[in-house]
């Protein structure tokens, strides 16, 4: 299966390199590429990509507005959205996390956590860049809003806690499988459970709720 990718960057150069490194992956392609948040938008629903790749400061609508209007919690059929930005602010990244996006990485990253962000999209996992990970979480979970952390609707078994410490620290399913020696089916079990329980859309929000509840510190 091809991956399909959009890009939305307001500088030609990086959408350029972008797509040189993505269309240099075997199994990926870039189907299209927009210099704005709103252009994005429009392109999105028409191609309706695998994943958008998108900046959070572009022009007309920035990368976060953006990121709701496709893959917010009020879209029926959302795109899985990953934010790449030169920006590691507190503020740009929380704003992407509730909007929906499904990964973040840093303009710096190598080419090869690009291509993990873009498989983990797909697959329903969410790569954070390894620079912010437990700072911007840890950072997340008391700056943001003041409303307590929603409560389980059922109390968390053991193995679904070492599931959610090891999802807060920004392991991979294959990763948290190798760790707990637990099999791939068993972890997406597990975490099928969590999201139930705690009414959360996608592992990110289960990060957060681990950080807001102080499981992770």
């Amino acid at each position: 299966m091809t991956i399909r990718v959009l890009i939305a960057d307001d500088q030609g150069i990086v959408r350029a390199g972008l797509t040189t490194i993505l269309n240099g992956q075997p199994g990926i392609e870039v189907v299209g590429q927009a210099a704005d948040g709103r252009a994005a938008v429009a392109l999105a629903l028409r191609l309706r990509p695998d994943v958008c790749l998108f900046d959070i400061r572009m022009p007309v609508l920035d990368g976060i507005e953006a990121t709701r209007l496709l893959a917010g919690p009020e879209v029926p059929d959302p795109i899985a959205v990953v934010v790449i930005t030169t920006f590691d602010t507190d503020e740009y990244i929380y704003g992407a996390l509730k909007a929906g996006a499904r990964g973040f990485l840093l303009k710096g990253a190598e080419p090869d956590q690009l291509v993990q962000a873009i498989h983990a999209a797909v697959q329903g996992d969410a790569l954070i860049d390894p620079a912010i990970t437990g700072r911007l979480l840890a950072t997340l979970a008391t700056s943001g809003p003041a409303a307590a952390p929603a409560q389980p609707i059922q109390a968390l078994t053991d193995r679904e806690e070492d599931v959610l410490a090891e999802v807060a620290r920004g392991r991979t399913n294959a990763e948290i499988a190798r760790d707990l020696h637990i099999s791939m089916s068993t972890v997406k079990f597990h975490l099928t459970g969590l999201m139930t329980k705690l009414g959360a859309r996608n592992r990110v929000e289960l990060a957060l709720w681990a950080y807001q509840t102080n499981r992770v510190t």
